[in-house]
């Protein structure tokens, strides 16, 4: 299940025991609009080890203004609280999958 992560739940969620893929959207944004279903497809298969989960830039400017977001989509991939891997723009669900499997 994908989380919708906000300034004040992002913490929390980072911290965690489980590596995090964090997807930065827009509702405007085309491109985000076909990764988006492919994270949400991600969550569900990998939900026993991944916390998953999404920012909407519009709503959460403190967040990705944090992590520089200057291009969206943009997934930022964590672990053990750090930023280890980062995708811009649209991907394919192989790629983003490779780089899920990547902080397992």
């Amino acid at each position: 299940m994908v989380q919708q992560i906000t300034n004040d739940n992002f913490q929390e969620l980072v911290s965690g025991n489980k590596p995090l893929l964090i997807d930065f959207w827009a509702e405007w944004c085309g491109p985000c609009r076909m990764v988006g279903p492919i994270v949400d497809e991600l969550a569900e298969e990998y939900a026993d080890q991944v916390v998953v989960g999404k920012v909407n830039t519009e709503e959460n400017d403190e967040l990705a203004s944090e992590f520089g977001i200057l291009s969206i989509p943009t997934l930022l991939f964590f672990k053990n609280g750090e930023i280890v891997d980062k995708l811009v723009g649209a991907a394919s669900k192989s790629l983003i999958e490779t780089k899920l499997k990547g902080l397992l």
